[in-house]
């Protein structure tokens, strides 16, 4: 057979089904507000507190209102395709499976990889950016946590009052990825209702910071609107929003992830485009608020910083805000972590029942009614690599830059690391 023969959509769903042999299929337990949790744990990373502030220093001054909404336009045309591809062909691989029934195999195969790496380095190097959240909300509260276990071997962590230390691993990167391993193996429905949980409180965490930052705003700050350009391309004026809107596009990236779900969607010729859309639609409107009040608290040149939000808040007296903050950054990297081992181990779901990898692996547990050997598998790689694989080369390969940089310093930790 060529390698470039395509597979008719009826032969995909029926294999991924489970009704050509191999083991039962996954189970359809996900509602459209399942869906909708998903995009957003998905898309709300650490980013919102971050890239804001970046790219109106840089780029858009308070005009990177503009730019959110550009991006996000931007974001609703390829959203739109995940979309009819995920209602057309409801089962598991996304982007992988999509390219099987259209472009051939061979294609299909680099793709799979492709997310497959995507995926676990994204988790991997988001699983650090965790720990190193953690880390320093600890030392906030005056707890402190050993320095040799914060970072990967080899690393050398500078302890306040103390001399350096080198690192042997790190301990919360592995712990939050097996931990989230764990859940997923437990359940699609059960990890779904966590993920729900943690969305909530992050998105009340933003809405509650909104609405605080609100109070502070100096409508000085907001002019001009939008900067004249400094003579460089991409630093104000208009070009400096398009520019702005290419940083923040980043900041979208997670809609994608959704669809590697579909099979286990109760209506998904329904409910998948329902929660593409809306997850996109919701993390939009948050992201312009949040680029609107960070604009009016603070003058855009300020704020070039690793936490310019935070930061914000600590310049105007309000100390509590800014420790709610750091909530928000944590739980927002949790559902990151989560969405990222969950598409993984969907692709190689797919992959095995196509038997581009050993069918063995897509086995689905007769209880949990998850492929418990896949998901096991990934979430392993995944610990070992933030546990012992620095941020820097974790986050240099291209595939995975839509992940890492949700994850520039917002952090003190990751400031006080550096390679030995």
């Amino acid at each position: 057979m060529s390698i470039f023969a395509t597979k008719p959509i009826e032969r995909i769903t029926r294999e991924q089904l489970g009704e050509a042999g191999g083991g039962g299929g996954l189970q359809r337990v996900l509602g459209p507000a399942q869906l909708v949790m998903l995009g957003v744990g998905a898309i709300i990373g650490t980013g919102i507190f971050v890239l804001t502030g970046q790219a109106a220093a840089a780029n858009a001054g308070p005009a990177i209102v503009i730019s959110m909404v550009l991006a996000g336009l931007t974001s609703v045309l390829a959203a739109l395709c995940y979309s009819e591809f995920a209602a057309s062909v409801p089962v598991a691989g996304s982007a992988y499976t999509y390219a099987y029934a259209t472009l051939g195999e061979f294609v299909a195969w680099v793709i799979g990889w492709d997310l497959i790496l995507e995926y676990a380095l994204g988790a991997a190097t988001v699983a650090v950016g965790w720990s190193g959240i953690l880390i320093t909300r600890l030392g906030q509260l005056g707890l402190t946590f050993p320095a040799a276990l914060s970072a990967a071997p080899g690393t050398v962590v500078q302890v306040a009052g103390g001399d350096p230390v080198t690192a042997v691993l790190n301990l919360p990167a592995i712990l939050v990825t097996v931990a989230v391993t764990l859940l997923l193996v437990a359940g699609v429905s059960e990890s779904a209702s966590v993920n729900s949980v943690i969305v909530v409180i992050k998105v009340a965490v933003l809405i509650i910071v909104i609405a605080a930052g609100a109070l502070f705003v100096d409508p000085a700050n907001w002019h001009p609107f939008i900067p004249p350009n400094t003579g460089t391309f991409g630093e104000y004026g208009w070009s400096g929003i398009l520019r702005g809107a290419g940083v923040i596009f980043f900041a979208y990236i997670g809609f994608d992830a959704v669809s590697t779900s579909a099979q286990e969607a109760r209506n998904p010729q329904r409910d998948m485009p329902r929660g593409i859309l809306w997850s996109l639609a919701i993390c939009a409107v948050l992201y312009m608020a949040t680029a609107f009040v960070i604009t009016g608290m603070a003058n855009y040149r300020d704020l070039d910083t690793g936490a310019p939000l935070a930061e914000a808040f600590s310049a105007s007296g309000v100390e509590w805000a800014a420790r709610l903050i750091s909530l928000g950054a944590i739980c927002g990297i949790t559902t990151v972590i989560l969405v990222l081992l969950l598409g993984q181990s969907r692709v190689l779901f797919a992959m095995s029942r196509d038997r581009l990898l050993p069918p063995g692996l897509a086995r689905v547990h007769p209880t949990y009614g998850t492929p418990w050997l896949i998901t096991a598998m990934t979430g392993g790689v995944v610990a070992i690599l933030a546990g012992f694989v620095p941020l820097s080369k974790l986050s240099e390969p291209n595939s995975v830059r839509t992940s890492s940089v949700r994850l520039e310093p917002i952090s003190p930790v990751m400031q006080r690391i550096s390679p030995a």
